[in-house]
């Protein structure tokens, strides 16, 4: 055994890198407090209609800027959005802004009027339950 690993093996003997096993905490609890606020936030989003083409379609708004869309056929993208203002959100997707307002949000249950160019599109979900798996796929 070298030196160096010697000295940190001794090291996490004696307790010296325990630091990062310990849980994380909020640094700016004020954003964190805002952020908990917003029913938006955090919560996975399952479309609430029967739509045969995309089971499983899910959005969660993540409160970092980053919108995680899911269904249980497609892979998932990674995308940034913003809160526009309380009643309006919009996203990044193929390289065009989705522009949607935010026409119901509560605990149970999200509403979004999608403006795609000159059609509105309504779009509803509600909290995935847990656990949930997607159904198999047909052969």
């Amino acid at each position: 055994m070298d030196t160096k690993a010697a000295i940190i093996a001794l090291m996490s003997v004696w307790g010296v890198g325990t630091a990062a096993c310990l849980p994380a905490v909020a640094e700016d609890t004020a954003i964190e407090d805002e952020d908990s606020d917003n029913q938006l936030l955090n919560t996975v989003w399952v479309r609430d209609q029967d739509d045969s083409a995309s089971p499983g379609s899910m959005q969660i708004f993540l409160s970092d800027g980053t919108l995680v869309t899911d269904s249980c056929w497609e892979t998932y993208r990674l995308s940034k959005w913003q809160q526009v203002s309380e009643t309006s959100i919009s996203w990044e997707e193929d390289g065009m802004t989705i522009n949607a307002d935010i026409s119901s949000l509560t605990a149970d249950e999200l509403v979004l009027s999608l403006k795609l160019g000159s059609d509105v599109l309504e779009q509803r979900f509600v909290p995935a339950t847990v656990p949930t798996v997607c159904p198999d796929m047909p052969r």
